[in-house]
């Protein structure tokens, strides 16, 4: 029988966000996979955890990822960390999921800290519907190609970025979006410089000009205004009060149904309706 691939979510600042059942989790598995071993260790040795690591990362998870699944298809039990938040989540170790989904593997996914979602719920930005776009391409024209294809998104939109990018990303995003479209910059979540800025485009780019960006930001963009549905003619009108007809609806129901889902008057489809 194969082992079970625990998803364990790591502190992204503040070590007392981890929760005791991930404490529990990386105290039972039979090795831990990391991203940075050097950056887990750290943690592993402030909650007195001894456990073997291996590493697992960006570069080499091809490779990493078959060794892993061996030892799982064997019996073994692994926890995949990162070195701050959630594993999988825009990190490599979706592809070590996929792995264990196609041989049968059992993935359980221990929760905690997500800096996309800690962001979104402090921006005070509307969270009912959101995208999570991550990092975006340092190709300038696959950037702002990305970027042009999100201007209709009316979804609020989350992007991570690093201080010495934030600048030319700011400049991108006030570009595509405009510059009154409202955003949150969330930088240093739960560590003890954590701040959230709440403004415009045009008054982050103009803030930024001025004061150099400091610590890792998370971006909460809002979404585009909904689309305005175009405005239906008197003649749209009567042709679906003419279809509804045909359908064995009397004319003056006809008339008050599509009144009423097209903001039309009644009388004036109905009179118009008559003449055909």
């Amino acid at each position: 029988m194969s082992g079970t691939l625990y998803l364990v979510a790591t502190p992204i600042g503040n070590l007392g966000d981890f929760s005791p059942r991930a404490v529990e989790t990386l105290e039972t598995v039979d090795f831990i996979a990391a991203e940075d071993t050097r950056v887990s260790v750290k943690l592993l040795n402030h909650f007195e955890i001894k456990k073997p690591l291996v590493s697992y990362h960006e570069h080499n998870h091809v490779t990493a990822g078959q060794a892993i699944l061996q030892r799982l298809l064997a019996g073994e039990s692994c926890a995949l960390v990162t070195d701050a938040g959630t594993p999988a989540i825009s990190d490599p170790g979706e592809d070590l999921v996929r792995l264990c989904a196609e041989h049968g593997v059992e993935v359980l996914s221990i929760p905690g800290c997500c800096a996309a979602v800690n962001a979104l719920a402090v921006s005070g930005l509307p969270t009912g519907r959101f995208t999570f776009e991550g990092f975006l391409t340092v190709n300038k024209k696959s950037r702002r190609e990305r970027l042009e294809a999100l201007k209709s998104e009316e979804r609020t939109m989350i992007f991570h970025e690093a201080p010495h990018k934030l600048r030319t990303t700011l400049d991108d995003l006030c570009a595509a979006f405009g510059p009154e479209r409202r955003i949150a910059l969330c930088r240093e979540l739960t560590k003890l410089h954590e701040e959230t800025q709440r403004t415009t485009l045009g008054g982050a780019v103009a803030w930024y000009a001025e004061n150099a960006p400091k610590g890792e930001y998370v971006l909460v963009v809002a979404g585009a205004a909904p689309a305005q549905a175009a405005a239906v003619t008197l003649e749209d009108g009567v042709a679906q009060v003419l279809a509804l007809k045909e359908q064995g609806m009397r004319l003056k129901d006809a008339a008050k149904e599509v009144a009423e889902h097209t903001g039309l008057s009644k009388n004036e489809l109905y009179a118009a309706a008559l003449e055909h």
